[in-house]
């Protein structure tokens, strides 16, 4: 699953990833498109509080990140 929240501020970023990533299966990845640098620090903080597991964080070519994240539970 892929979450575009380019052109968005944090908490929205975040916001979005908290909605959605019930929708992917357990051990599946959602990839975050992100441009606001907060994202690029808190998406990972929010992995380790809900124990999900940050995959990596992937410049992309127009600016930003594809931040990927594991759902474990």
């Amino acid at each position: 699953m892929t979450i575009d929240a380019l052109g968005r501020k944090c908490p929205i970023p975040i916001i979005m990833l908290a909605e959605r990533i019930n929708q992917v299966a357990t051990g599946g990845v959602v990839a975050v498109l992100a441009d606001d640098p907060a994202a690029f620090t808190d998406v990972p903080a929010w992995c380790r509080l809900k124990s999900h597991e940050h995959v990596g964080s992937y410049e992309l070519p127009q600016g930003g990140w594809s931040i990927h994240v594991r759902r474990n539970y």
